[in-house]
């Protein structure tokens, strides 16, 4: 293995976040088995105005109480797992209204008194839902960028490790062939660089999708995951300076070259 570089930095952040989103879905499953199990109260015949998809209620306690098992059911399932709120910065029902929605925060809010209904129920178990489509995409695109990480250390890797042996001998010890083969080995290495990062722009350009609705574009996945790094783009980064490491090399052995023509 060559030296350590963005690159193998940038795949420990997204095995870590890969790990994250697989605990995430685990999380909203077992929301959504818990709300299922939440039995939908009568809706109020008099007294109360609708709430979104449930019922505003003065005379509904037991629908209040499922409502209060709800938010429940998100706090210790859901909310620990926001990407929105790792730190818990959030209230609540605004991490409620992240993950779920603004109507099913508004539905849900222990002010609100608002009566579980089948419409409500439904109307979270879809939110819910959608939100599981999204992070599932979230992690085929992870899976993704892990698998072109790896691809880009691979090559990284031979060519650090090949110029690191290579300095171990002095140029001065070379004769003109072995100069030569040198030279064509940097050359070929420099474009291999250039071929990593064009198809690392290739997939830049493209997106992850599940079903026609739910997607994540490649570009988004630089900001998200590198934002604490020095670049968004490790793997673009690491080869352009490897390319220009290689072509540094080339001019050296050039030198020499000339010396013994």
């Amino acid at each position: 293995m060559g030296a350590q570089t963005r690159i193998h930095d940038a795949r420990d952040r997204v095995e870590d976040e890969r790990e994250a989103i697989e605990a995430k879905l685990d999380a909203v499953d077992r929301f959504v088995d818990r709300v299922e199990n939440c039995q939908p109260g009568p809706t109020p015949a008099a007294g109360s105005v609708t709430a979104t998809a449930g019922t505003l209620s003065r005379d509904s306690p037991s629908g209040g109480d499922t409502c209060e098992a709800v938010r429940e059911a998100f706090a210790e399932t859901i909310r620990p797992h926001s990407l929105d709120d790792v730190e818990e910065r959030e209230s609540l029902p605004e991490t409620i209204q992240t993950e779920l929605s603004e109507s099913v925060a508004v539905a849900l809010a222990p002010t609100m008194n608002t009566s579980f209904t089948p419409e409500l129920k439904q109307a979270v178990l879809s939110e819910a839902r959608t939100r599981r489509a999204e992070t599932e995409t979230l992690g085929k695109a992870l899976q993704r960028e892990a698998t072109q990480l790896a691809d880009a250390a691979a090559v990284v890797d031979e060519i650090t490790g090949w110029i690191v042996t290579a300095d171990e001998t002095p140029l001065s010890d070379l004769g003109f062939e072995a100069l030569r083969a040198r030279h064509e080995r940097l050359d070929t290495y420099r474009e291999r660089c250039e071929t990593v990062a064009m198809w690392r722009q290739s997939f830049l350009d493209g997106a992850t999708n599940n079903g026609p609705e739910v997607g994540v574009t490649h570009r988004s996945l630089g900001p998200y995951l590198y934002q604490d790094f020095p670049t968004d783009h490790p793997v673009l980064t690491t080869v352009a300076r490897l390319a220009d490491t290689c072509g540094d090399c080339q001019r050296a052995v050039r030198d020499h070259l000339v010396r013994r023509a």
